[in-house]
């Protein structure tokens, strides 16, 4: 796929694209997500909601192939990637797991604002599973730039919230 430098919705219906890969479970959202390279405008890594075992979201899904990718421990991946990457997601990235997993925006954070200049999301999180996610706000503090991609936000809704019991 071609797109081209800066076309952001382009990027964010890739990750649309994604999103519906993962199965519809009444538990999660379905999150498509993808790390570009911004300088070679090249996709490092892309990710969907479920993709690898475990209950793994759709960033920690990229992140934990990247760190495969370079043969680094994913604490260690901001020394193995480019020196501006974006990440663009369907669904602001969670600062909470139910679960107990990490958080994507600590994720995020452990990577930091030296190699994640900007954070592209689609939606902001509903208040389904985590009611006031602090998740653009903690980005922000830390340096990272936080841009939500207008236009999608009802297919973007309707693909995250599939197999939720009606009025979730």
């Amino acid at each position: 796929m071609d797109i081209k430098p800066g076309d952001h919705e382009a990027y964010m219906r890739l990750a649309l694209s994604l999103a519906v890969r993962s199965p519809p479970k009444p538990t999660n959202y379905r999150v498509g997500a993808l790390v570009l390279d911004v300088a070679k405008n090249e996709i490092l890594a892309t990710g969907y909601t479920l993709e690898l075992p475990g209950n793994t979201h759709a960033e920690q899904c990229c992140l934990e192939k990247l760190a495969t990718k370079y043969a680094v421990d994913p604490a260690l991946l901001r020394q193995a990637l480019p020196d501006e990457v974006a990440i663009y997601t369907t669904v602001e990235p969670c600062c909470l797991r139910l679960s107990g997993n990490k958080p994507c925006v600590e994720r995020i954070l452990d990577i930091g604002s030296s190699r994640v200049k900007t954070v592209y999301v689609g939606v902001q999180e509903p208040d389904t599973f985590v009611s006031g996610n602090s998740g653009s706000r903690r980005l922000r503090d830390a340096g990272i730039e936080v841009v939500l991609v207008p236009g999608l936000e009802e297919e973007i809704l309707k693909t995250a919230t599939a197999g939720h019991a009606k009025g979730s």
